[in-house]
């Protein structure tokens, strides 16, 4: 057996490591467990989604169907509409929780005043930490059409107003707008943190050349923090079937289904409305599924690109 430097094999070490580091391994045992209860046993139910389930007959009396269930569901336009949706409204969120996050975070580090500076971040870190509840109620009443605000002044230079959150067209804008507002504070953590350790003698070097705020910005400050552009651009893979559940389920009503109605909320409707559990399973699994194998790419993808590796 391979043995290391102080002639102990894997097994001898791991056991050494455990016998000294007891206590902190006992102080994990409830967390491990509350996992394990929690996330792993209800995991048995994913059978549901290859059952005709009926809750009286419970899992073990309820009739095997095999792939019927995934049959139906592909079968049905909603999840069609639902897989689209969920697919369009994810890659605009992820682009867009880039795009601005940077931008805003290059141009806030070239702020001279720190007080100012820390003032503008805790603005607009604010947003986050309120739920959707709250923010979809706030989003309702600046969006109103006869009172919001947005729309009296739309309807002053226009002399029209605009349902944001009753029309097609608009809806899922106003979702990428609205989730733009709410997170993106918190994700120039990141950015400015990776902008703290840019090496200030590439800025002084690229200032004595004579470059101005604008090209230090693009050819010295942007190109230091790219991979960890890169890094959280490939992360965010793994999220591409998830549209914020939360954010759409708040927002939604019948008259924009057509462009808003999102797997989540798929799923939702079929198990909590429709008690049609074995659908709604089937449907949760899909996504899972995707989402799992979509987690696995980007995390090699990240490992490949920027080095990340979680150990």
């Amino acid at each position: 057996m391979v043995k290391n430097a102080h002639g102990e094999t894997r097994l001898q070490r791991m056991g050494r490591i455990l016998r000294r580091d007891k206590a902190l391994h006992l102080m994990l045992l409830i967390p491990v467990l509350l996992v394990f209860v929690y996330c792993y046993v209800p995991m048995g139910g994913i059978v549901i989604a290859f059952q005709k389930y009926k809750p009286a007959s419970g899992i073990l009396g309820s009739r095997w169907v095999g792939l019927d269930n995934f049959q139906k569901l592909f079968a049905t336009s909603g999840f069609v509409r639902a897989l689209r949706n969920t697919v369009s409204i994810s890659v605009m969120k992820i682009v867009a929780l880039i795009v601005v996050p940077v931008s805003f975070s290059l141009l806030l580090n070239e702020m001279g005043s720190r007080a100012a500076k820390r003032t503008i971040q805790s603005i607009i870190y604010l947003p986050h930490f309120i739920s959707w509840v709250i923010m979809a109620g706030i989003i309702g009443q600046v969006l109103s059409p006869s009172t919001g605000i947005v729309n009296t002044l739309i309807r002053n230079l226009t002399g029209r107003t605009i349902f944001f959150l009753g029309d097609n067209k608009w809806f899922q804008p106003t979702l990428i707008i609205t989730s733009i507002w709410k997170n993106f504070g918190y994700s120039t953590i990141v950015y400015l943190a990776a902008l703290s350790a840019v090496d200030p003698q590439l800025l002084e070097s690229a200032e004595i050349d004579g470059a101005g705020y604008w090209k230090r910005m693009v050819h010295v400050t942007l190109p230091c923090i790219t991979p960890t552009i890169i890094l959280m651009a490939t992360l965010q893979m793994a999220n591409i079937l998830s549209a914020g559940f939360e954010q759409v389920f708040n927002l939604l009503n019948s008259a924009v289904m057509e462009t808003g109605d999102i797997l989540d909320t798929l799923v939702y409707r079929y198990g909590m409305v429709q008690a049609n559990y074995s659908m709604s399973t089937a449907a949760g699994l899909f996504k899972s599924s995707i989402s799992a194998v979509l987690m696995v790419t980007s995390y090699s993808l990240a490992y490949r690109f920027s080095g990340y590796r979680l150990f």
